[in-house]
């Protein structure tokens, strides 16, 4: 059977205002047992129902506040503007925060989880105005229009579809994100066990590497023209973005070279991060000076250190790393403490064993992973297919 849609705008169909001014007095909070929900609450939640807020308030504190009744729809229309896509139900009455708008259906002419639904094809940056202050007003809210079947029966089969659809891709999304996290873990389990359990002599880092440091040539003034247009790569920790650092972000010249404290750091080598970024570690393809938060590291002798052992070895130490930084704004660790990190040393044969096996199970994880995250956003795609043709009669 084929039915009626209707066009209309929010406004027309809905109810819509926004919340309350966040009472200013602490003691309005003071064993509360009503929730007042707030932008974060919503933004945690993203989609679904929300019961729990990070605020309750008590009998003082609601005075003169107007209650949201269970089944509002609150949507953020100002905020952080990583929440304005957000979207979620009130499971419990409540008190809701002056920046979320609140959206409640004439039941007798649209179904409320039907709305829901389609306000979650609403992207917020159609709708802001201003993009350098992202907000929302409430006549722009109350403009959407919406399609709907004019059947109630209609709008509450959508939803019933929808609703079972989702549950499923949810449960495929759910064990698709656990493969994923398993396939990682595996691989860390099996990095740790390879260093963790070797029985060989260990020798400190500082005794059969060299540990060099670098620099930030000027930007002051003339400068930023003089050293930062030129073909040599200069890295930050910006650039560690993937195993291998191919290119950087700025490029410097000879000159930056000679009259700052930079350094290069010849090819097929490794730098770690040493402050901002504890624990990673890259692999150099070319020669790539770099700045004061990285270090770079050289075997003394590659007959005894193979660059690529030292490369997995550092992976499996990224942890112990992080929980040695310091500092209150800058966390870091000094070169005292990198030179006396103690490294297994087998014989070179073997580490070259070592570093083949870690690099085919690296591989087939990054394979693994790949397959993984496709399905996700596959199944993501198949959502947002599903939501369109239901919402525009076409499911």
């Amino acid at each position: 059977m084929k039915f009626n849609w209707q066009t209309k705008r929010l406004g027309e169909v809905c109810c819509i205002s926004a919340g309350n001014s966040a009472p200013q007095k602490k003691e309005f909070f003071i064993d509360g047992k009503y929730p007042f929900f707030r932008t974060s609450d919503v933004g945690s939640t993203h989609i679904g129902k929300i019961t729990n807020s990070n605020d309750r308030l008590n009998e003082k504190g609601i005075k003169g506040l107007k209650l949201f009744e269970k089944g509002t729809i609150l949507l953020p229309k100002s905020g952080a503007s990583t929440f304005l896509n957000h979207r979620v139900i009130l499971g419990t009455d409540g008190y809701v925060s002056s920046h979320l708008a609140t959206i409640k259906t004439d039941e007798k002419i649209l179904n409320n989880n039907y709305l829901f639904y389609f306000l979650q094809e609403i992207k917020a940056q159609d709708l802001i105005q201003d993009h350098k202050y992202p907000s929302l007003n409430l006549p722009v809210i109350g403009g959407i229009e919406i399609s709907y079947p004019e059947s109630i029966p209609e709008q509450k089969r959508i939803v019933k579809i929808l609703h079972e659809a989702f549950e499923k891709i949810e449960k495929a999304k759910e064990n698709a994100e656990k493969n994923l996290q398993n396939a990682k873990e595996l691989f860390e389990s099996y990095l740790q066990s390879v260093f963790s359990n070797s029985k060989h002599e260990k020798k400190s880092l500082g005794t059969i590497c060299k540990i060099i440091g670098g620099g930030t040539p000027s930007k002051a003034g003339s400068n930023f023209a003089k050293f930062y247009n030129g073909n040599i790569l200069w890295a930050t920790v910006r650039d560690m973005k993937n195993d291998i650092i191919m290119d950087t972000e700025h490029k410097i010249t000879e000159d930056a070279v000679k009259k700052s404290s930079t350094n290069i750091i010849p090819k097929n080598n490794v730098v770690i991060a040493s402050r901002v970024g504890l624990g990673k570690i890259c692999f150099l393809k070319n020669d790539t000076a770099i700045n004061q938060d990285l270090r770079g590291i050289i075997p003394l002798n590659l007959n005894n250190l193979s660059v690529n052992y030292l490369f997995w070895w550092f992976k499996s130490i990224a942890k112990i790393i992080i929980q040695n930084g310091s500092g209150a704004t800058v966390h870091g660790v000094k070169l005292p403490f990198i030179k006396s990190l103690e490294i297994s040393f087998p014989p070179l044969t073997e580490q070259k064993s070592i570093v083949a096996k870690l690099d085919a199970l690296s591989a087939e994880t990054k394979r693994l992973e790949a397959i993984y995250q496709q399905k996700l956003t596959d199944l993501e795609e198949l959502k947002k297919s599903m939501l369109n043709k239901a919402l525009s009669g076409k499911l």
